[in-house]
């Protein structure tokens, strides 16, 4: 059975707190597990939330500060102890190329696994495959970053009534989505686009073009809030984001689920970012800014179903 759900394996901005750990985002798309953004102690928190090496296929590094990448020494090196079986893909800035390879080769060990590098350096498609694109776009942030976003292709919801009407069934119905018609009907004459689902990750930046053309549309909507709206001043200078401006950002970019992250460790249990709080000032202010869909304030080893197709 197919799954396509968020793993949260860490929400902390910047250093890890008692109740949060460093970044980390596994998205289980159908048969395939993509790490977006290994900080440290991924490792451990992908044993936590049951999570294998053998699980990931690609993994996404938005840009090279440590709360974002330095997992990634250890994860590659379980994903060369238990000698996963398939290729693993590495997306990465071009210009953090030094960092990728001082993380990779940290300490010793024996390369098994077939670890595919593949920096970016523009905006645009990183891989086009049957069930998903994968494309990037240009952040705003001290050093160089990218975020991420998956495009399912469209496909075809067959219309019972319309199929009877014109008296089709069995293998007909295969025939017609093979061919486009049969005995004169045609596709578009018993069935209707079915939209394919859309995922953005959305890391370390100040507001931009690249945000704004990643979340659109978005079935899910994985974005940073590291400030409170009173913080904005610090957002701006420090190249983040906050609730208000994540949540604008979704609202008007028609996204359905909107998951908060990446929280500042300014912030205690009053601002809502442990799991014993129901959001609190996240969640208002980002429903203060208009967000009506639905809103997920992360924490640490969470799953979050990406939505049902409409």
């Amino acid at each position: 059975m197919s799954v396509r759900e968020l793993v949260v394996l860490g929400t902390a901005s910047q250093v890890p707190t008692r109740h949060r750990n460093h970044n980390g985002y596994l998205l289980r798309w159908d048969g395939e597990g993509i790490l977006f953004d290994p900080g440290e102690g991924t490792q451990r928190q992908m044993l936590r939330a049951g999570v294998a090496a053998h699980d990931l296929n690609r993994i996404c590094v938005t840009h090279f500060h440590g709360d974002h990448s330095l997992g990634l020494a250890g994860v590659i090196q379980r994903i060369n102890l238990d000698q996963v079986p398939h290729e693993v893909t590495v997306h990465y800035p071009l210009s953090g190329e030094r960092f990728f390879d001082r993380l990779r080769y940290a300490t010793a060990y024996r390369e098994t696994v077939a670890l595919t590098p593949a920096p970016v350096s523009a905006d645009g498609v990183l891989d086009a495959r049957p069930s998903y694109t994968l494309d990037t776009r240009k952040l705003s942030h001290p050093v160089e970053s990218y975020g991420y976003r998956l495009t399912e292709p469209d496909g075809r919801r067959m219309l019972p009534d319309r199929l009877a009407a014109h008296g089709l069934k069995g293998p007909d119905v295969g025939r017609l989505q093979r061919e486009g018609s049969v005995n004169g009907v045609s596709l578009d004459d018993v069935s209707e686009i079915r939209r394919g689902q859309r995922f953005a990750f959305v890391m370390d930046t100040r507001l931009c073009d690249g945000v704004h053309a990643l979340a659109e549309g978005a079935d899910m909507l994985v974005i940073e809030s590291t400030f409170l709206d009173e913080d904005e001043r610090l957002a701006v200078e420090h190249g983040h984001l906050t609730a208000g401006q994540a949540a604008r950002v979704a609202r008007d970019a028609g996204a359905r689920h909107l998951v908060l992250t990446h929280f500042s460790q300014r912030y205690t249990e009053s601002g809502g970012t442990s799991r014993t709080e129901s959001g609190g000032e996240f969640e208002r202010q980002a429903r203060a800014a208009g967000f009506e869909g639905e809103l997920t304030v992360a924490h640490d080893l969470l799953r979050v179903p990406l939505p049902k197709r409409r």
